[in-house]
């Protein structure tokens, strides 16, 4: 259990990196998001996604920790 929540938590540390540096119309088809003719970064997506990378992460570690 511990190296799945750290897994899903690392790659959504990476998808909220590509929400913050692609724009809109680059994002990739199954992205939710995806417009095209948008030139704007999803940022609140890329927020979100960070955040919920962050704590499966943390409780990844903390599970190892017991």
């Amino acid at each position: 259990m511990k190296l799945i929540l750290t897994l899903l938590g690392i790659v959504l540390l990476i998808v909220a990196a590509v929400y913050f540096v692609v724009p809109a119309d680059q994002l990739p088809g199954f992205f939710p998001g995806h417009e095209a003719g948008v030139a704007h970064a999803h940022i609140k997506h890329g927020i979100v996604a960070g955040v919920v990378g962050l704590v499966l992460v943390a409780a990844g570690v903390w599970m190892g920790r017991r």
